[in-house]
This record gives C-alpha cells, sequence and structure tokens, in this order.
C-alpha cells in the first residue's frame, strides 16, 4: 500500500478530525501527554486510525495524544507495550492478531490478552478482500485455489493470527483440506504498506486484505479483487462477489481496528476515552470519510468490544487448535 496511494483519501480528508476545541464530559483524567501505541508501521490503516483517533483526544481532553510505531510479531510487541503500562497515560490500538488469536498462536505470549489488556471501544472494520497480482491466471476464487494445487504460490498477511492470514487459512481448509493441501506459502509483513509493492512486483501472488488498504490500487488496476468476505457486496466496490456468490459460502470474516487501554488503567479514564471514541465516531463527516475509504464505522461501547473480542477469541482459537496452525511465518 505506497503511502501516496492508499492513504490519500484518509489523510487528505479534514473530516476526520474533530471541530476545534472539542471538550470531553468533565475534567481530563491525563495531566500530560499521552503515548499512543500502534503495533505497526506508519502508513498503516491501524496508524491512519490511531492517529487520527489522537488528534480527536488531543481536543478533546486538552492534552497531545502521540503516536508511537512499535510493529512486529503479528502486533503482540505493540499490545504487550499497552498490556503493562502502569503509567495511566499509555493507550493503543490493534486488530485481531494483538488480542482475538495472540494466545492460541503464541504458548509464551508475555502478556494475557483477557487479563492484561482493556477493550475500550471497536472504532471500525471491514470485510477482507481476496486480492491477487495483476498477471496470476486466476480470474476467480475457484480458479486461484486449483491452481494453488497445481503450482506454488505466495500469499502475505500482516502477521501471524491477524486476518488476513486467517481469512486465507480458512479458504485453504475449505478447499484443500485441513490437513493441508496445495502449494500456497505463507509470507509475514509488519504491515500492507510493506506487503502491496511485493503484490504489485510479482513477488508474493495473493493476500486477503482489508478493504480500505487496497482499493486504490484496485481501482487503478494494479492488483485483482476476487472476492469479499462479507455477507453482501461492499458498496466500495459493488463489482467484486461476495464470497458466496464465487461459491464459497461461510468464509465471512472481518478485520477491525480498535483501541485499548492497559487493564491497570484506572476505570473512570478508561470510561472517558469510551466516551470520546464513541463521540468521534458518531460525526457525520468521520463516518463519510472512512465509509468511502472502505471500512465500516463501529464505534462500540467497551462492553460491546469485549463481547466481540471474547467471541472471536474463542472461534479463532478453535480454527487454530484444530488446523494446527503454528506462528512460524
Amino acid at each position: 500500500m505506497p503511502a501516496a496511494t492508499s492513504r490519500r483519501a484518509l489523510l487528505a480528508a479534514p473530516a476526520l478530525l474533530p471541530a476545534p476545541g472539542a471538550s470531553a464530559q468533565g475534567p481530563s483524567p491525563f495531566t500530560r501527554p499521552v503515548r499512543v501505541v500502534v503495533p505497526f508501521p506508519p502508513g498503516s490503516t491501524p496508524d491512519v486510525s490511531a492517529r487520527a483517533a489522537a488528534a480527536h483526544f488531543a481536543a478533546a481532553f486538552g492534552q497531545p495524544f502521540v503516536a508511537e510505531n512499535r510493529p512486529g510479531a503479528g502486533g503482540t510487541i505493540g499490545v504487550d507495550g499497552v498490556a503493562k503500562s502502569t503509567d495511566g497515560h499509555t493507550i493503543g490500538v490493534t486488530i485481531s492478531s494483538g488480542l482475538t488469536t495472540a494466545k492460541a498462536l503464541y504458548p509464551a505470549l508475555p502478556y494475557d490478552p483477557a487479563r492484561d489488556v482493556a477493550p475500550v471501544s471497536l472504532l471500525v472494520r471491514a470485510a477482507n478482500l481476496l486480492v491477487v497480482r495483476d498477471d496470476l491466471p486466476a480470474r476467480d476464487v475457484a480458479a486461484f485455489v486449483e491452481l494453488s494445487r497445481r503450482q506454488p504460490l505466495t500469499y502475505g498477511s500482516t502477521g501471524n493470527g491477524s486476518a488476513s492470514h486467517m481469512a486465507m487459512e480458512m479458504l485453504k481448509a475449505r478447499t484443500l483440506g485441513e490437513q493441508g493441501g496445495g502449494n500456497l506459502t505463507h509470507v509475514t509483513y509488519r504491515g500492507f504498506p510493506q506487503l502491496a509493492p511485493d503484490l504489485i512486483g510479482g513477488r508474493v501472488d495473493a493476500t486477503f486484505a482489508i478493504a480500505a488498504a487496497f482499493l486504490p490500487l484496485i481501482r487503478e488496476g494494479k492488483v485483482r479483487a476476487l472476492a469479499a468476505t462479507a455477507a453482501s457486496r461492499i458498496p466500495q466496490a459493488p463489482a467484486v462477489p461476495t464470497m458466496a456468490e464465487a461459491g464459497f459460502p461461510g468464509l465471512e470474516s472481518f478485520a477491525w481496528i480498535g483501541l485499548i487501554a492497559p487493564a491497570a488503567m484506572p476505570a473512570a479514564t478508561r470510561e472517558a476515552l469510551e466516551r470520546e471514541a464513541r463521540r468521534g465516531m458518531a460525526v457525520p463527516e468521520t463516518r463519510a470519510t472512512l465509509e468511502r475509504a472502505g471500512f465500516e464505522v463501529v464505534g462500540g461501547s467497551a462492553a460491546e468490544f469485549r463481547d466481540w473480542a471474547e467471541r472471536e477469541t474463542r472461534e479463532w482459537g478453535e480454527l487454530i487448535a484444530r488446523l494446527g496452525i503454528q506462528a512460524d511465518g
């Protein structure tokens, strides 16, 4: 995802930010700058979302909110930094790999997602798109699966346990068998900004990617989308069929970005963050900008995010155990 291409719609849009002078309800719980840990590189979709949230929080709470990129290990390095923080001035964002699949994939994970991390708000989610290099001789999902049976192919993801990784593992299990099969080799990247050039250049053959990361490249004809993992076609790419329409029902999945805090952070502080996150996501201009980019705005409560995380942890954990998936990418 070259920064000048796929981030253009998000970064160029002042509508992502609240009106200057927005304020939180009651006195600010923050007395100095706040660190916002981003477990993926600059230019990634979590990074863009985190910086938009940071700008809103800075206006609301009257303190700088400074993004700090700490990529690696599928996002678990950054989430570990949030989980272990005790200064009361550290928060972060995460995707599934840092919160709901990490424990099943990493037996020696240095934090307990359920005990040490407090979900604050599920900000956005998006269907994954099965995206392939433009010259791959597969025009639909069935042809892609058949090609993987005949010749070695590689697929990239944003790390072990990420939505892009798990979506492909679901497809492999459905089409190639749970005991393995086909010739699909997993290659991990720190984020879509690093993966996209390799897909365009043919160094990897495919990926499941959050729509917001690849829509500009799809529209420019640099890569092709074969299907979406949503229940219905996504408005930003109406010509792309769903996995069910492509002949592979039951493979719905979402990538998402959520706001988290250390479980040790005072409840009142987390509640203030939750209120402001939900208020920021409710701004009509913000919603419109994010939806145009390929996101579905959620802006849910902490309780809803916790329920979502618990359900995903259970479902993905069962799949990881059943398929014997290991963090070896």
